[in-house]
């Protein structure tokens, strides 16, 4: 059964289908408030700490995925390269690091103005969108963190995106 046949006609909260999402895939969470869900979700490289926030006053659905990095400080101008550079490839959604909390953070806002309504598809893959794009560059984050390898040379293990299975 798909995610969309498990839901009624009726308007459901977004924050709703995200948890039942959660479920769905047996993905630890925590509902932390009516409006907002944490989610642990894991992946090839690591364990991805994923945040769904709904904004009523803004009609929007925003997404934050972050996983810790704690490069030497003379290694962020390169993490700050190779996100310009990871940016450039993505197509939605964007990476920041916040130096304060040593996260790497991808966000999305999913703007549904006018009353508008995501579905479970769209959730779903708003959230491994998220997942594919971080293990994605994972490995560039890292080299150049910890390999010291230049923002370009990293950025070769991510140039395109796999599909399928070896």
């Amino acid at each position: 059964m798909s995610l969309a046949e498990q839901f009624h006609t009726e308007e459901l909260h977004p924050i709703d289908i995200v948890e039942h999402i959660a479920e769905h895939h047996d993905w630890d969470f925590d509902r932390v408030a009516d409006d907002q869900i944490a989610m642990a979700v894991e992946g090839q490289w690591r364990t991805y700490s994923i945040t769904l926030a709904w904004s009523a006053f803004d009609e929007t659905l925003r997404l934050i995925c972050t996983f810790e990095m704690e490069p030497p400080e003379d290694k962020l101008p390169g993490i700050y390269d190779v996100l310009n550079r990871a940016n450039d490839m993505c197509w939605s959604g964007a990476f920041t690091y916040w130096n304060e909390q040593r996260l790497m953070v991808y966000r999305y806002g999913l703007v549904l103005a006018g009353g508008q309504m995501a579905g479970p598809e769209q959730i779903d893959r708003l959230i491994a969108a998220a997942v594919t794009s971080a293990e994605r560059f994972y490995p560039a984050f890292q080299l150049v963190a910890w390999g010291d390898q230049s923002a370009e040379e990293s950025m070769q293990v991510a140039m395109a995106e796999a599909y399928g299975r070896a």
